[in-house]
C-alpha cells in the first residue's frame, strides 16, 4: 500500500534520512519508532508532502507519489497527516471543528456518516459538541484531533505522538482507540511514538530508526523482546 525506497531528506547541509526503507501493507499497524531527532517526525511530513527529499521514491501502490502535493496526497490517496500536539481552533466549538473537513474535497464525501462514526468512536465528543474546543482536556484535544483526521475519510492514517503529553488513564484510551480505528474501520496506520511498550502491543511490525537510519525492523512482538529495543527504550 505504501513503499519508501531509498528516501534521503536534509534541511539545508543537515541530512535528517540516510537512504530509508520502509513498507506498509494494506490493514497493518506500522509503528515507527526511535528517540528525539532520529528522523520519525521527518518521514511523515515527507509521505505527506510536505517535505521533498533529495532522493528515493514514496510509492502508494504503484503510483509514484514523490513530489506530489500534500494536497494531492490527502484528495487522491488518502494519506492522512496528524502532527504532534496540533492546535485545535480554541473559539471554535468541537462541532465547528470538525466541519472545517468540509474545507477539503475529500471531507465533503460521507460528512454526516463519519461524524457518527467519530462520535461512535470518541463517545465525549459528542457529549462536548457545542463546547468550545479550547475548554477541553488535553487528552479531549488529542481526541479531536485524530477525529479531525478521520473526517477526511483516510486510507492511511499517520500519528505522530498521540500520546505525548498525556496521563496514563488517558494514553490507555488513546491507543484502545487506535486500535478500534485499525480493526473496525478497516483504515491503515502508520504510527510514530515514544511510548514503544504500547506500540509494540499494537503494532503488526515496526521500525527503529537512529540517526536518520534504520537499524532494525520486525514483528511487533520480536521487536519487543530484541534486545536493543529492551536496553535503549525499555530500560529492561
Amino acid at each position: 500500500m505504501l513503499k519508501v525506497s531509498d528516501l534521503v531528506v536534509a534541511y539545508g547541509e543537515f541530512i535528517a534520512l540516510h537512504g530509508v526503507n520502509l513498507q506498509v501493507n494494506e490493514g497493518e499497524i506500522v509503528a515507527v519508532l526511535g528517540s528525539n531527532g532520529a528522523g520519525k517526525t521527518t518521514l511523515l511530513k515527507t509521505i505527506a508532502g510536505l517535505l521533498k527529499p533529495r532522493h528515493g521514491t514514496i510509492l502508494h501502490g504503484e503510483e509514484d507519489i514523490t513530489r506530489y502535493s500534500a494536497h494531492q496526497i490527502v484528495n487522491e490517496f488518502g494519506i492522512v497527516y496528524t502532527p504532534e500536539g496540533a492546535p485545535v481552533f480554541p473559539y471554535l466549538t468541537v462541532r465547528e471543528n470538525l466541519e472545517l473537513a468540509k474545507n477539503v474535497k475529500r471531507g465533503r464525501e460521507k460528512f454526516d456518516e463519519q461524524l457518527e462514526i467519530v462520535y461512535n468512536l470518541f463517545p465525549i465528543l459528542k457529549e462536548r459538541e457545542k463546547q468550545r474546543a479550547g475548554t477541553l482536556s488535553g487528552g479531549e484535544r488529542q481526541m479531536l484531533n485524530i477525529a479531525r483526521s478521520l473526517m477526511l475519510l483516510p486510507r492511511i492514517l499517520m500519528l505522530d505522538e498521540p500520546s505525548f503529553g498525556l496521563a496514563p488513564i488517558v494514553v490507555t484510551r488513546i491507543f484502545d482507540a487506535i486500535k478500534r480505528i485499525n480493526e473496525e474501520l478497516r483504515i491503515t496506520v502508520l504510527l510514530v511514538e515514544q511510548n514503544v511498550k504500547k506500540s509494540l502491543e499494537i503494532a503488526d511490525r515496526g521500525y527503529v530508526l537512529e540517526a536518520g537510519r534504520v537499524v532494525l525492523q520486525g514483528t511487533g512482538s520480536d521487536l519487543l523482546t530484541s534486545e536493543l529495543v529492551r536496553e535503549a527504550y525499555l530500560g529492561i
